[in-house]
């Protein structure tokens, strides 16, 4: 497993150690290509992005399919009480989601604001975790990820606090404890108590070619992960022609997860 472990980081991490080049703005990805090693075959792209169209999210009621696929493909543990759980991509209702947006409300389709709505990591442009983490155990990549190193992290949870959206957890427990009896995924390796984790939109399959785990799993066709710095890709085609979202955007962040709404 510690070799595992060596493998993931070593792909996951090399090119944020490189560093970053700074957003420009909605469609235009880093200012210039950063120059990193990629693996043979692996996805390229300048700006990663997530779409989740909620005309076709929830659909097929009950569906957990895309949180299953997660849970299984990253080794997520299940526990009981709230304070020791651990998500990367859950569902919450709208008006968790969007708590600064009453204003839209009447432009907003009833039934949609009736659905559970996908939340996970932002993977921001102007991610404030990264500013605030004392170890850079957090930092983002040149393609816009955000990415973590769990053997940098100290467990100050200062990222946590920083993170407006709720999508990061800490480990109170060994997260191994979470896991027995499960059918596990030694392709990924499992964390330690006393360290945050969150949605890393599946660096590890970029790596290899493949799309995030949660995408590929969604037979609705909801969930759509591209490249923001194309402007033939089939995010940019779905913003242009869609209405959509993002969380929280008076703070500045810059999201990298959009909802389709109509």
């Amino acid at each position: 497993m510690e070799l595992k472990r060596r493998q993931f980081l070593k792909i996951a991490g090399a090119a944020g150690l490189l560093g970053a080049g700074a957003a420009q703005g909605l469609f235009e990805g880093t200012a210039q290509a950063s120059r990193v090693m990629h693996p043979e075959g692996a996805l390229i792209g300048k700006r990663w992005a997530m779409v989740i169209d909620m005309r076709k999210c929830g659909e097929k009621e009950g569906c957990n399919d895309c949180i299953n696929a997660c849970n299984f493909v990253h080794n997520i543990p299940h526990f009981d009480t709230p304070k020791e759980e651990i998500k990367w991509i859950w569902k919450d209702e709208y008006e968790h989601v969007f708590t600064d947006i009453s204003t839209l409300d009447p432009y907003v389709p009833e039934r949609i604001k009736e659905l559970p709505f996908l939340v996970m990591c932002n993977h921001c442009d102007n991610p404030p975790c990264v500013r605030v983490c004392p170890t850079k155990a957090t930092f983002r990549r040149p393609d816009g990820i955000v990415a973590m190193d769990y053997h940098r992290c100290i467990g100050c949870r200062f990222c946590m606090a920083a993170c407006p959206y709720g999508s990061r957890n800490f480990n109170w427990r060994d997260p191994r404890l979470g896991l027995k009896g499960r059918k596990l995924n030694y392709e990924f390796p499992t964390r330690m108590r006393g360290v945050v984790e969150k949605c890393n939109f599946c660096v590890e399959r970029l790596a290899k070619g493949k799309m995030p785990a949660c995408v590929e799993a969604c037979k609705e066709g909801a969930l759509t992960f591209g490249d923001l710095a194309d402007p033939n890709s089939e995010v940019r085609k779905l913003l242009s022609e869609n209405y959509a979202l993002r969380r929280k955007p008076q703070l500045g962040t810059k999201p990298s997860v959009f909802y389709i709404i109509a």
